[in-house]
């Protein structure tokens, strides 16, 4: 229904409004069509990234994000800066980088991982549940915190869609390496609807 309302003031703004400058009809129809998720990521200070910068030499024969019906599969991700690049520290999470870095590593995972979801689905509100995350994370040997870590992720996701759409099953495990030497990488799943 509010996707509905957002196509329908969309579509008002455009052919109808004659009123005001350019400057305001172009933000108050970013107003209105932004989603509900984005604007809970706004009022928080968050900002999605741009899409992820790939490594010069490197391709991709995947898929960031893959539709089947009503399953959304999420390739792993790394953590990004806003412009797009690869976000550090870099290494051995107990070694190179600190349980507090990685889990911060871990919050810009989220905000990666929905800027490929709005891509591929156009609108993050038509999430109607997260499913299951399964988060990775680059540690030395005898390192065994990464559930904390990986919260880092999850209290992002649960913070902006609410316990009943964010709520999801999660593994976090160690592994003895990632690309690109990141510290940490999440995959997820989550449903959709329309």
């Amino acid at each position: 229904m509010i996707a509905m309302i957002r196509q329908f003031a969309r579509l008002l703004i455009i052919t109808k409004w004659q009123c005001c400058d350019a400057l305001s009809k172009a933000y108050v129809e970013r107003v209105i069509v932004m989603s509900e998720v984005e604007a809970r990521l706004a009022a928080r200070g968050l900002e999605l990234p741009k899409p992820l910068i790939i490594p010069q030499g490197v391709t991709l024969s995947f898929p960031w994000v893959s539709v089947r019906g009503e399953r959304v599969f999420i390739s792993g991700h790394g953590p990004q800066e806003t412009d797009g690049s690869l976000s550090g520290p870099f290494g051995k999470v107990g070694v190179d980088v600190s349980v507090d870095e990685a889990t911060g590593l871990a919050a810009k995972v989220a905000l990666a991982m929905l800027t490929s979801l709005k891509a591929e689905l156009g609108d993050l509100d038509r999430i109607s549940g997260w499913g299951r995350v399964f988060g990775m994370v680059n540690a030395a040997p005898d390192f065994t915190g990464q559930p904390a870590i990986i919260n880092g992720f999850s209290d992002v996701i649960l913070d902006v869609f609410g316990q009943d759409i964010g709520r999801h099953t999660r593994s976090a495990v160690s592994v003895a390496g990632l690309p690109f030497n990141l510290a940490v990488e999440i995959e997820a799943e989550v449903l959709i609807s329309g």
